[in-house]
């Protein structure tokens, strides 16, 4: 009974603090000073709450809430085990890591002139997230301004680079792939910013064939793509497997041999059309056009928008990570779909990626199926890259 007074008495006066930070210099003072003393007394209230319950006969909450808290982007959760509460604040990323930069925005290739309101907003918030992201020194692109994402993900870099020369930013987009190409690919998924690999995540089946795309939008020449595809991760990072989006950006011949589906689709793993559709088809729109299985993608990829919710797809068929939507994924079918020609299915999951989106226009890395809360990294440039790329391939404007 102590520990629940003291508790509840403790979270009357977090909250009070939040009400009473009514102006954004206020919240970020408290967000980066107080939040370091609440986090920990967060922790400590979370075990008793956990010891308390697991003491009761169980561990699994009886119910959770939680609230996206924007000036701070973090995300609160509420669990209640019986008649115990625990209350966790979550960062999902440096609240200011973007800031407004009208002279650099100000070079952008601008959206046709037929863009609404809404697109050119997307279009220069998502342009300021990669700004932010990018050491313009060195070319190293952070996949989120948070820990665990601070790293260079070769694919997702590629991807910004690729989406920074369509917006006219030639120059960054030369840094981007100027750094990836130093690093040894088949030593770790992810790498630090000096270029030294990341322990905990085996190479990936997919990062030469992104680099390489990224120094053709960059106008800069690249090698044959010569690094194996097969018995590799794939961007789901869930084990090793001969995975759709692992040949397609490595240019492996005989997709369609490999990956069709009899009703004529493209599955996930090679021969096994169980495994479901993937969205990664729409690589082989874009950025790595593969003609020959434009039907085929176009099926994969106008059934899997048709089972989007509210705020977008989940990567594919045979996700095991839930069912909270992916803005990414969300991104490159819209990107590929508009490409193919099906623009009321690409407008309609633009649509979602706007209301998946923050009030200040950032793109989470997923958000809560039923609510659209933001549940990870936030802003997330692969998302914006996607965004940038999906934008332009709808209202294209001068080159």
């Amino acid at each position: 009974m102590l520990y629940q007074l003291s508790y509840l008495a403790w979270e009357r006066e977090a909250e009070a603090c939040w009400a009473k930070a009514s102006d954004r210099a206020a919240r970020r003072l408290l967000a980066l000073g107080s939040m370091k003393a609440l986090r920990a007394a967060i922790v400590v209230v979370a075990l008793l709450a956990l010891g308390a319950a697991l003491a009761s006969g169980g561990s699994r909450a009886d119910s959770v809430r939680q609230r996206y808290l924007p000036e701070s982007n973090a995300l609160r959760r509420v669990a209640t085990f019986g008649t115990a509460r625990t209350v966790t604040v979550h960062s999902l990323g440096e609240p200011e890591a973007v800031r407004a930069n009208p002279n650099w925005l100000a070079a952008a290739r601008p959206l046709g002139a037929g863009a609404p309101a809404w697109a050119r907003r997307m279009y220069r918030r998502s342009l300021l997230v990669l700004h932010a992201l990018t050491d313009e020194r060195t070319g190293a692109v952070e996949a989120g301004a948070r820990e665990g994402w601070s790293y260079v993900w070769p694919r997702d870099a590629s991807t910004v680079a690729i989406a920074l020369a369509a917006a006219g930013y030639r120059g960054e987009a030369r840094r981007i792939v100027g750094f990836l190409g130093g690093l040894d690919l088949g030593a770790a998924a992810r790498f630090q910013s000096d270029g030294a690999p990341v322990d905990g995540r085996a190479a990936q089946g997919d990062a030469a064939g992104w680099i390489a795309a990224a120094a053709g939008a960059a106008g800069l020449p690249s090698a044959p793509v010569k690094r194996p595809w097969r018995g590799l991760d794939d961007y789901q990072e869930n084990g090793g497997g001969d995975f759709l989006a692992n040949a397609i950006a490595s240019g492996a011949p005989h997709v369609q041999t490999l990956f069709e589906t009899p009703s004529g689709e493209l599955a996930r793993r090679a021969g096994d059309p169980s495994s479901g559709l993937d969205s990664a088809a729409a690589w082989a729109v874009r950025p790595f056009p593969h003609p020959a299985l434009y039907p085929l993608i176009r099926r994969t990829l106008l059934r899997l928008a048709a089972t989007s919710d509210r705020f977008g797809i989940v990567p594919s068929e045979d996700w095991d990570g839930g069912i909270d939507p992916w803005t990414a994924p969300t991104a490159w079918t819209a990107w590929s779909l508009a490409a193919l020609g099906e623009r009321r299915a690409a407008l309609h999951l633009m649509a979602e990626l706007r209301r998946a989106a923050t009030p200040a226009g950032m793109l989470p890395e997923r958000v809560d199926a039923q609510t659209g809360i933001p549940t990870s990294t936030t802003p997330l440039a692969w998302s914006h890259a996607f965004a940038i790329l999906a934008l332009r391939q709808l209202w294209p404007g001068p080159k």
